[in-house]
């Protein structure tokens, strides 16, 4: 059975998907409907992983909805950059991330991340605004 990879680059206003296996990319709105797009455009496909970085708050809805749904595997932005760069990709673009980000979590056969539940998510934020305001 074939393990399908996702990379997943996502901004304030849409994410780009790229499917590795298939090499399909497809752009989404980052809102419910596009999310409910994206599950849609995968379809019943085994999914290994999805992978993709944390993007400040704009990545939220996309680990909120899904977790728990897809294997999401959240990944360090600067480890992300220089996999692409080890590969030989020097432009950056919105599709281009994407694209690493599979190829990434391919090669390197990444383990999706443990769900944590919304009581715990909420925690972390309060923790981090916490360290925030005693710095």
């Amino acid at each position: 059975m074939t393990e399908h990879t996702i990379g997943v680059d996502i901004s304030k206003s849409h994410f780009d998907v790229f499917h590795l296996e298939e090499n399909a990319a497809q752009r989404f709105e980052n809102t419910p409907d596009g999310l409910r797009a994206l599950r849609k455009w995968l379809g019943s496909r085994p999914l290994a992983r999805v992978v993709y970085e944390p993007t400040g708050p704009y990545h939220r809805l996309f680990e909120d909805t899904l977790s728990g749904q897809l294997p999401l595997v959240k990944v360090n932005p600067l480890q992300a950059r220089r996999f692409a760069e080890a590969c030989g990709t020097r432009a950056k673009t919105d599709a281009l991330d994407a694209r690493g980000l599979a190829r990434m979590g391919a090669a390197l056969a990444l383990e999706p991340d443990a769900v944590i539940s919304q009581n715990t998510r909420i925690l972390r934020d309060l923790q981090v605004a916490r360290t925030a305001l005693i710095e």
